[in-house]
């Protein structure tokens, strides 16, 4: 298993780009299930998720032929099979993007509940009492969702109790094959689920609202899509937002290329908030050292508001600023497990409930820290950037989920970081 290890006290200076974003690939990927045209994805993050993705659609039968790390070619037209295994699918949650789109064309599918991150509930139920209104027949069976509609499925009206990214992109794809209009209210306004729904009105699709709440798709009655050829994923605003906060907590001046900004209000919000001054254009952000970088609160929330896959770096953002921060979770009931790693550090952090207190400015000190999830193990490498002495990052197979060449890329802004075996 492999290690990271880092010297801290280092300033980062200069640029790196941001690849395409794992949130928004994913359910690209899935989305071909339903295609009858061969197509290109193109600008995909070389992540340990992205390829357990493609084992699962070779597990299908479907063929995946990749000409480099970011262009892999997917032709389904050899699908043999609509169940998706545990062996797959417990590696990651967002596996079960593929029930929508396997229930919606073939009628039938099988598909083991999800593994992933233990960063709290995040069930499943919301996708299939969605699929059940379109007519949907779906029990559970020795860990697989069992689910059929001999008939298709038929337009409905869903209403999620509450807002739920991937229940959303999951629907979208099922109601593209379903028999009328389906309607989603409460949608998820993400700028992956904009993406995926911009994909699905380029293959034909008539749908309405995209980036709202409701949004109204008229499916194709199980009728393969003729997707674009070529299909490039938008750039990685949790990977870009993640880097901003390596400058920041540095208090390095960087650039990001190849980021889009306008995925970024929130994080860029908060960053001005406490005294960084950032410049953007199309496809560029950079970030240059404050002067006094001030303690903030802060709220997860839902697309527009501020990311819960950024709560982590700004809690370790939060010990380098001067007096008492804030931090809410108000997202996911256990995604605080990287403070415990933290106060090994030296972070002085307080829990209470589902709201965090940091202090600081704190001096960390660097050590052995465990990785709990994708988001916290990134924390770690935040502090362990600004921490007296060596720290040594451990299970950062987590870090290899989401983060592609993060080793190389903070080197390349002036770290020192090595990946060692234990």
């Amino acid at each position: 298993m492999d290690y990271l290890t880092l010297q801290g006290g280092l300033r980062l200076n200069g640029a790196i780009n941001i690849v395409g974003a794992k949130n928004s690939a994913l359910p690209l990927i899935a989305l071909t299930l339903l295609s009858k045209n061969p197509v290109s994805l193109q600008n995909l993050p070389s992540v340990v998720d992205i390829e357990t993705f493609f084992e699962l659609l070779k597990m299908l039968g479907c063929s995946v032929e990749r000409l480099d790390k970011h262009i892999v070619n997917v032709n389904v037209a050899g699908q043999n099979s609509t169940k998706a295994t545990y062996d797959i699918v417990r590696k990651m949650r967002a596996s079960i993007l593929v029930l929508g789109p396997l229930l919606g064309r073939f009628g039938h599918c099988a598909v083991s509940l999800p593994g992933g991150c233990a960063i709290g509930a995040r069930p499943v139920d919301l996708h299939i009492k969605a699929l059940e209104k379109m007519g949907a027949e779906i029990h559970i069976e020795e860990g697989y969702i069992v689910a059929s509609a001999k008939d298709g499925l038929k337009g409905a009206t869903i209403n999620f109790d509450k807002i739920t990214v991937t229940g959303t992109e999951n629907i979208l794809m099922a109601a593209a094959m379903a028999k009328g209009k389906t309607i989603i209210n409460n949608a998820a306004k993400e700028p992956e689920v904009v993406q995926l729904c911009e994909v699905l009105r380029e293959s034909g699709v008539e749908i309405k609202g995209i980036g709202s709440d409701r949004i109204e798709i008229f499916g194709t009655d199980r009728e393969g899509l003729e997707l674009p050829s070529v299909i490039s994923v938008i750039p990685d605003r949790v990977e870009a937002g993640t880097y901003l906060c390596a400058g920041a907590i540095t208090n390095s001046q960087i650039t990001l290329h190849g980021a889009n900004a306008s995925h970024l209000g929130a994080v860029i919000a908060k960053l001005e908030e406490i005294g960084f001054k950032l410049t953007y254009n199309k496809d560029s952000i950079t970030i240059y050292p404050a002067k006094k970088r001030n303690a903030f609160a802060l709220s997860t929330a839902e697309y527009p508001g501020f990311p819960t896959d950024m709560q982590a770096q700004f809690m370790a953002l939060a010990t380098q600023c001067e007096g008492g921060s804030i931090i809410e979770e108000r997202l996911f009931e256990n995604r605080f497990m990287h403070v415990n790693e933290l106060q090994r550090m030296g972070a002085n952090i307080s829990l209470r409930g589902n709201t965090a207190t940091i202090n600081g400015i704190s001096t960390l000190i660097g050590a052995d820290v465990m990785a709990t999830d994708l988001r916290a193990s990134s924390a770690l490498v935040l502090a362990a950037l600004v921490a007296k002495g060596e720290t040594r990052i451990h299970r950062i197979y987590h870090l290899d989920r989401g983060y592609e060449n993060l080793e190389a890329k903070l080197t390349k802004l002036g770290a020192n970081i090595t990946r060692a075996k234990e």
